[in-house]
């Protein structure tokens, strides 16, 4: 993101409101996070979140339901949980709400989870990684950006993710790494 000097700032602020609405529409029209963002912020602040939010659930669910390339199974679930936190990140971007990001993790981390334990610890461990990159997102924002309230919702979830991952992937030193609890 560039840095906007002092003199760019007083221009800007010099513009005229026409200006400045002609620029905001056509940026919105352009950017689909740009009007997302005037949408949350400025014109929809009750329900905007939460409109987003449910949007972001039924993108990823289009996107985990779509076919990737891959030579095995755990390649493909890895593409398809990369293209998953894109959009998260996209709803990130817009979104401060840390809440709404820790549900859409946990989300995302229920998908290879609820599955058979046979697709951790192969040899294929691109698979592994991502997942565990993404508890370990989930895993700082629970306990360092959350409130202490809320870390009692997600603490038995995340406790049973480790535990799968340490018994199965152990071998990797990221899953070493991660602690065995929250």
């Amino acid at each position: 993101m560039p840095r906007i000097s002092r003199e760019t700032k007083e221009e800007i602020a010099n513009l005229s409101h026409a200006e400045l609405l002609q620029i905001v529409l056509k940026m919105a029209a352009r950017e689909k996070s740009v009007m997302d963002y005037v949408m949350v912020n400025y014109i929809d602040k009750e329900m905007g979140e939460e409109v987003l939010y449910e949007e972001a659930i039924a993108d990823l669910n289009a996107l985990m339901i779509k076919g990737y390339r891959g030579f095995s199974e755990q390649l493909q679930w890895a593409n398809m949980l990369a293209a998953c936190i894109k959009r998260i990140n996209v709803f990130t971007r817009v979104s401060n709400n840390k809440r709404m990001e820790a549900d859409l993790l946990v989300y995302l981390l229920e998908v290879p989870f609820s599955h058979t334990p046979d697709l951790f610890g192969t040899c294929f461990t691109r698979f592994d990684t991502k997942v565990a990159q993404i508890l370990k997102r989930l895993i700082t924002l629970v306990t360092k950006k959350l409130h202490a309230d809320y870390r009692i919702e997600y603490e038995d979830k995340i406790n049973n993710y480790l535990k799968a991952l340490h018994g199965t992937s152990n071998h990797l030193d990221m899953i070493y790494d991660m602690p065995q609890s929250i």
